[in-house]
């Protein structure tokens, strides 16, 4: 029989509030509302669909300071991870949120309310005590650091939720099982044992042999219930992923193997996430739970180091086995025999053996330069599916970010490179110069700080699309702040999927010779306070922290530069 939930019943509020769904949506039309957020439309989705039970809504100040402090809710059931409900002072304000209030929660994709939440408390947590003590350090190197300090609002808001309906979903509908629907489906197989295998990553042939092994260990059917909500950011994408999955399920013994996707924000938080995500298996009526090493991790910190050590996480699960109730599986790590054509745990090798591995590392050059991958390694199915999805260095997109002053050249050195690479052949090219999509329609210097950041955002997200199908983009803007060329490059690297390949070069020309070359008089109307907002008169033009190239027209022409940038593209394999 399946696992019993955690804290003893099954929250599906859908079910539960399924006899009021047509009242609470029409009751939704006339509340203020909170359209969510991707990571809390994830939240939202666990909670109503039972997945983070036992809560029925977003932690209240109460929970929320007894799960940081000392992971459990304030009844004292374990629960390692804060699930909050972040709002900005002004939507508090706009909305007139305060206890007692009833909001209608809204899917940012469709704008329909999935579920009605009445406020309890209304509080501002110490996010930099959050961080340390759910992370582990206020490191900004941290994915959900960075996500707290740059993205999450400054107030919570807690209180229970009712339900109106699921988030719809569009893509691989069949693989979605909430954890009613995949207990039922467990009962009808009458699965008693059940190994959950948590995973953000593509899976190969180590990860089969691992999987199939624990099973058979424990005489148990095989959960492969992969993370399709948010990873960790330059993750695969999760379409690669699923369709990665089921080439693989193939490959299992008929009848020992199911997949379902789970729609989780992962906040990589190392032993706490390892707890988590116990709960949230058992809650999906697995018995047991293969935890890995550094299971969640984030890689490295500021300095260099593991954010948490290898064993961390199994060590925190195995601490609160009696009070989780699923048994843990450790990740044993897998290695191949080419003398017998077989996986076995390293630790069962016997000393002189050979054996082969392949890193994660080597396996993503070989993806980029289009080496072999060994069938011993992967499987062919699975091999084809990520080479569509990442194809060979000549074939990704990317981008070259040019900056500088006004009349620095940048324009002048774009348009030429422009031309060189539509010679080369084998992409498209896209030029955006100036400061805005369609710079002829607007005056330049005439945009207000915030609707020039705007702008290079906007900017960033159309060159972000191009390079993702392959084009050669060349971005050409004003950005004088460093922030703003932080954001770009990080638009780049996160949403761009292969087309990621981001180049910086400071056109370092030096303001006199732009003052004296400027035909238009930019600078002649700055300096009498005819427009504002010029670098180099009324703001200024920050320092450009490690750019891949720094040129300047004064010393190099235009042909130079651009043949610099090219053996700059040829050095990374691009053309």
């Amino acid at each position: 029989m399946a696992n019993a939930p955690h804290g003893g019943v099954l929250k599906d509020l859908v079910a539960r509030d399924e006899h009021l769904r047509d009242n609470l949506k029409i009751e939704a039309h006339g509340l203020p509302d909170i359209v969510l957020t991707e990571r809390q439309l994830c939240d939202l989705e666990l909670i109503i669909n039972g997945g983070f039970s036992p809560l029925e809504g977003f932690m209240t100040e109460t929970d929320y300071k007894s799960v940081v402090d000392n992971n459990r809710l304030a009844d004292g059931v374990l629960f390692p991870m804060p699930i909050t409900l972040d709002v900005s002072r002004e939507d508090i304000d706009r909305l007139s949120i305060a206890s007692g209030s009833r909001i209608a929660l809204r899917d940012p994709r469709d704008d329909q309310p999935l579920a009605i939440i009445t406020v309890e408390d209304v509080y501002r947590p110490d996010q930099v005590k959050e961080a340390i003590e759910v992370f582990g350090a206020d490191d900004p190197a941290h994915p959900s650091v960075a996500y707290l300090r740059n993205k999450v609002k400054e107030y919570y808001i807690g209180g229970k939720v009712q339900a109106i309906q699921p988030p719809t979903h569009f893509d691989y509908v069949a693989l979605r099982f909430t954890p009613a629907e995949l207990r039922a489906h467990f009962k009808k197989l009458a699965w008693r044992r059940v190994v959950a295998f948590q995973t953000r990553n593509p899976m190969h042939r180590a990860h089969r042999e691992l999987t199939v092994r624990a099973a058979r260990q424990r005489q148990a059917n095989v959960l492969i219930h992969p993370v399709v909500g948010l990873t960790k950011p330059g993750d695969v994408d999760h379409y690669t992923r699923v369709r990665v999955y089921e080439a693989i399920m193939a490959k299992y013994p008929n009848g020992m193997g199911h997949l379902a996707l789970l729609p989780l924000a992962m906040r990589m938080a190392g032993p706490r996430e390892a707890v988590w995500h116990a709960i949230i298996r058992k809650n999906f009526g697995a018995t047991h739970f293969i935890v890995g090493r550094d299971h969640a991790g984030p890689g490295k910190n500021s300095q260099g180091k593991d954010f948490y050590g290898p064993y961390d996480a199994q060590d925190l699960v195995m601490k609160y086995h009696e009070e989780l109730q699923i048994e843990m599986v450790p990740f044993q790590q897998m290695t191949y025999l080419p003398s017998t054509d077989e996986y076995q745990p390293v630790d069962e090798v016997p000393k002189g053996v050979q054996t082969l591995d392949i890193s994660g590392t080597e396996l993503r050059r070989r993806l980029k330069t289009g080496a072999p991958i060994p069938d011993w390694f992967s499987y062919d199915a699975v091999v084809k599916t990520l080479r569509e999805s990442y194809p060979p260095r000549l074939k990704q997109g990317f981008v070259v970010f040019l900056t500088g002053l006004h009349g620095s050249g940048k324009e002048s050195i774009a348009k030429a490179l422009q031309v060189t690479l539509n010679q080369q052949g084998g992409r498209s090219v896209t030029l955006l110069l100036g400061d805005t999509i369609r710079p002829e329609l607007d005056t330049p210097f005439s945009a207000t700080e915030e609707e020039h950041s705007k702008n290079l955002q906007r900017l960033a997200f159309v060159a972000a699309e191009l390079a993702r199908a392959g084009a050669a983009v060349i971005l050409a803007p004003t950005a004088h702040k460093q922030a703003a060329r932080d954001a770009i490059k990080d638009t780049i690297l996160h949403q761009a999927g292969p087309g990621g390949n981001f180049f910086g070069i400071h056109v370092a020309t030096p303001l006199e010779h732009c003052e004296a070359n400027d035909r238009k008089g930019v600078y002649a109307r700055a300096r009498k306070g005819e427009i504002r907002g010029v670098p180099g008169v009324d703001e200024t033009f920050e320092d450009f922290e490690r750019p891949q190239l720094t040129v300047d027209i004064t010393k190099q022409n235009v042909p130079e530069i651009v043949h610099s940038i090219v053996l700059l593209l040829e050095t990374d394999s691009l053309l």
